[in-house]
C-alpha cells in the first residue's frame, strides 16, 4: 500500500516546489521584463517615426493594443496579429495627418526564421506607405504567405479603426 501512495505524494511535492519557484522567478523579473518591453516600444517609435512627444491615448479599440499620438499629429497604433505563429507580429503602424499609412515598425516577430521574417524587409514594408483605406492589395512574399497576410490584416484593422473613430482619436 505504501509503495502506491509515496510516489504520487513525492511527485506532488516536487510540483508544488517547482510552481513556487516559478512564482518567485516571475515576481522577481516581471518589472524588468515590462521595462524592457516599454523601452523596446519607445525605441521602435523613435526608429521609424523620429523623436517626438509620444502620448498614449485612453481609448481602446477591438484588435488594437494601444493608440499613441505624437506632437506632429500622427497616430500610431500598436497592434499584435497572427502570422504563421499565433500573435507572431507586434507592429506599430503610423497614420499621418492626411489619413495615410506613414510607416510600419516591427516591435517583435515570432515568425519562422528565414521565411516569415522576410516581412521585415524595406521593400515589403514600403508598399503599405500611402494606403488610406481598408481596401487595398499588396504583393505577398513567396514562402511567407501567412506572415504577409498577417501584415495586411494588421494594416486593414488599423485603417478600419482609424476611419471609424477618427474624430475621437484626433480630439
Amino acid at each position: 500500500m505504501r509503495e502506491k501512495i509515496v510516489p504520487p505524494l513525492v511527485l506532488m511535492l516536487i510540483c508544488i516546489c517547482v510552481s513556487g519557484l516559478l512564482v518567485l522567478a516571475n515576481a522577481a523579473t516581471k518589472d524588468k521584463i515590462r521595462a524592457a518591453q516599454e523601452e523596446k516600444l519607445k525605441q521602435s517609435l523613435v526608429d521609424v517615426f523620429g523623436e517626438a512627444d509620444y502620448q498614449t491615448l485612453e481609448q481602446t479599440y477591438e484588435g488594437v493594443t494601444q493608440v499613441i499620438r505624437d506632437d506632429k499629429n500622427r497616430v500610431i497604433f500598436d497592434i499584435t496579429v497572427d502570422g504563421y505563429a499565433k500573435d507572431g507580429l507586434q507592429l506599430l503602424i503610423g497614420i499621418d495627418e492626411s489619413g495615410a499609412v506613414c510607416g510600419i515598425s516591427i516591435v517583435s516577430i515570432g515568425e519562422t526564421p528565414g521565411l516569415g521574417t522576410k516581412v521585415q524587409g524595406d521593400a515589403f514594408l514600403e508598399q503599405f506607405n500611402g494606403i488610406n483605406s481598408a481596401a487595398f492589395t499588396v504583393d505577398t512574399i513567396t514562402g511567407a504567405t501567412y506572415s504577409s497576410n498577417g501584415m495586411k490584416k494588421a494594416v486593414e484593422t488599423v485603417m478600419k479603426t482609424y476611419l471609424e473613430n477618427k474624430e475621437a482619436i484626433l480630439s
